[in-house]
């Protein structure tokens, strides 16, 4: 099966920035769709970023201008670059894979047909 392993988490000010890193083993095709989401208590997973596998990136509202989600066509690594972060930014952030061909804008098709990573801890302090 297909492992995620995300990395960079930590706790910064109000304005800072912090880059997630998620590596894959042992591999997935590079036209499967990659995105980062995070979780925060009490609510659902929200996909916060992606790169779909052909060339496209998407954003929630939230997070445009401000992340940046990048993807290493050769070994599939997947980065979030994060600047001007806010408290609203607090959560755990998880990578995501989806494996049969569908977005993966969504959670529940990674629950149906994807991959999770265990997650990262990002925290933003006032």
């Amino acid at each position: 099966q297909v492992q995620l392993v995300e990395s960079g988490g930590g706790s910064v000010q109000v304005g800072g920035s912090l880059n997630l890193t998620c590596t894959v083993s042992p591999y997935i095709y590079a036209r499967n769709c990659m995105a980062w989401f995070r979780l925060t208590p009490g609510s659902q997973r929200e996909a916060v970023a992606g790169d779909t596998g052909y060339g496209t990136q998407f954003y929630v509202d939230s997070v445009k201008g401000r992340f940046t989600v990048s993807r290493d066509m050769n070994d599939n690594t997947l980065y979030l670059q994060m600047s001007s972060l806010s408290p609203e930014d607090t959560a755990e952030y998880y990578c995501a894979t989806e494996n049969s061909g569908f977005s993966c804008r969504f959670a529940s098709s990674i629950d149906m047909n994807g991959s999770w990573g265990r997650g990262t801890q990002v925290t933003v302090s006032s």
